[in-house]
């Protein structure tokens, strides 16, 4: 004899619950309107644009809907600046990291007004514009700037720095850029860690080398993640720094992508490169979550 069971009621939610409900998403229906007209719809026509064509005799565009400008980014000029962007946005990143730790540990183990004080000292460069701190970092690395005269004093440096309107210099522009952003998320990891744990690894025979690697950093991993993040993808797209620290020489994607709306006029294709652009990103971004997830959920 077979038994049928009747499946479960879900309990219904109390009214002022669903008022409340509602009422929040009246609240987030003007932000909902702005996401769509200013972020969904122009990247809704560049998108559009990116199988469109353009005269190089008239200049004018026709939606022939060909994939012509996606197949152009195989090119060898392309593929180089997007292999410089990762090469330089990945060590740019491990850099912010591997100075950004420490600074940030030591800010963590600090309280009352002397980690104020060294928080406000992160946020100082934010106060000054972004191009001027760029800018200042010509006459740093410059030849007769302040680093060169100051190893020539001393006898190290005979003749030309070689820094200024290079590689390098993008580097350690972006680095010093985007350090207080991987300080910043690293800091409020690192503040979050119990003392006691660090006690507890000391008195289970854990000498301070061994505490960081096996308490300290994986407790800090979700600050790491953000960090390398808030690093990564802006430097990735980079095009102030590359455009004034090398003078032009250094072509990134961002640079590409610029010059192909502002100074090329070849709409499709920069979009085309706008939009494969952000689909990697996107996917990047969507797989380094799900693996976050997954570790957490695993720990």
């Amino acid at each position: 004899m077979s038994t049928t069971t009747a499946p479960k009621k879900q309990p219904k939610q109390p009214e002022g619950r669903r008022r409340r409900l509602k009422a929040h998403d009246a609240m987030a229906l003007p932000s909902l309107i702005l996401w769509l007209l200013f972020l969904m719809v122009p990247l809704g026509i560049l998108f559009v644009y990116s199988f469109g064509q353009l005269d190089i005799i008239t200049f004018k565009m026709s939606f022939d809907w060909t994939v012509d400008n996606y197949k152009r980014l195989t090119d060898a000029l392309y593929l180089g600046a997007i292999a410089r962007s990762l090469v330089l946005s990945a060590l740019a990143t491990v850099l912010t990291l591997a100075l950004g730790f420490p600074v940030a540990y030591y800010m963590s183990r600090k309280s009352g007004a002397m980690q104020q004080l060294l928080i406000v000292a992160i946020l100082i460069p934010f106060w000054v514009s972004f191009v001027i701190r760029t800018y200042a970092w010509i006459n740093v690395l410059d030849n007769n700037g302040l680093v060169a005269t100051a190893l020539r004093s001393v006898g190290l440096l005979d003749g030309d720095l070689g820094l200024a309107y290079s590689d390098k210099a993008v580097l350690i522009g972006m680095t010093a850029t985007y350090l207080p952003l991987m300080i910043l998320p690293l800091f409020v990891a690192l503040d979050r860690i119990d003392d006691s744990l660090l006690q507890a690894a000391a008195d289970l025979g854990a000498n301070s080398r061994r505490a960081m690697f096996r308490v300290v950093i994986p407790l800090a991993r979700p600050g790491i993640a953000a960090g390398c993040l808030l690093v990564g993808v802006p430097a990735l797209g980079e095009y102030v720094i590359p455009s004034i620290l090398s003078g032009g020489k250094t072509l990134m994607l961002g640079n590409v992508i610029g010059d192909q709306f502002l100074s090329v006029g070849d709409y499709p294709f920069g979009s085309a490169l706008a939009t494969s652009f952000m689909v990697v990103l996107t996917l990047f971004l969507v797989i380094s979550r799900s693996r976050s997830q997954g570790k957490e959920n695993v720990l």
